[in-house]
């Protein structure tokens, strides 16, 4: 058996986020079933991470292991990309050594938040419209906080398997772009839900509900409930994987 990464995209409007879950649809079994339906062999594709229901990808890696002696890399990313809906492409396929891992083998990841500040038809299924326009400028100011920490249970969903809560933050900053604000977040993991709590409380912050000095008590109460709501899914792209591509590739 040999072990392959794909580089792949997707839209998530229709899925219930990446990970198999009973009765709703989800990227990572729609991939697993095309693949073991091509080459006839039962395949369980592994994700870099897991993404929320309608989140989406605009760049994510995942592994598998398979013998495809009957098939090409490229015509085996042919054939997937065949058979896969449009809301999933597949972009690149390659071999990897045996302990490559798309999750744990991740130096970081970077997500991307859009919102609209405008009315915007051909953006708002990929934006978030709130009923106000925030103070950029506070919100960066808010983004410098977040390298103080590396605790983030204020901002994570309740209940989950995760065995820490720490992360650290590499990148935070706010963009004007057009009619856009753009929040993008860089860090070695994510916590369930973070970075969608995280935008509500800059949100929070670039309303004046919230101050500075207030991110850092939320922050440091540890309390989910002390930070603001999660702003909708439809808006978030996992936009980066980084990898040390020399140590895994074959």
């Amino acid at each position: 058996m040999t072990r392959y990464f794909i580089e792949l995209s997707y839209d998530g409007t229709d899925f219930c986020g990446w990970q198999i879950q009973p009765h709703s649809p989800s990227i990572q079994e729609t991939i697993s079933k095309a693949l073991s339906l091509i080459l006839q062999q039962e395949i369980l594709v592994v994700g870099c991470g897991r993404t929320d229901t309608g989140v989406h990808a605009s760049h994510f890696i995942a592994h598998f292991e398979a013998n495809i002696e009957k098939f090409s890399i490229d015509k085996l990313q042919y054939k997937l990309n065949c058979l896969l809906p449009f809301s999933i492409a597949i972009h690149d396929m390659f071999e990897v050594k045996e302990d490559a891992h798309a999750r744990f083998s991740a130096l970081s990841r970077e997500y991307k938040y859009y919102i609209n500040i405008q009315k915007d038809p051909f953006t708002h299924n990929y934006a978030y419209k709130p009923n106000f326009v925030p103070d950029i400028d506070k919100m960066n100011e808010a983004c410098k906080v977040l390298f103080e920490y590396i605790d983030f249970t204020s901002f994570s969903k309740l209940h989950t398997d995760a065995m820490t809560n720490n992360c650290k933050i590499m990148k935070a900053e706010w963009e004007k772009k057009g009619n856009q604000l753009i929040f993008t977040i860089q860090a070695d993991r994510f916590l369930r839900n973070m970075v969608r709590a995280i935008v509500g409380t800059m949100l929070d912050i670039g309303r004046d509900r919230l101050t500075v000095d207030g991110l850092r008590k939320v922050i440091e109460s540890k309390n989910r409930g002390k930070a603001g709501v999660s702003v909708p899914g439809k808006a978030l792209f996992l936009h980066k994987i980084e990898y040390k591509w020399e140590e895994l590739k074959k």
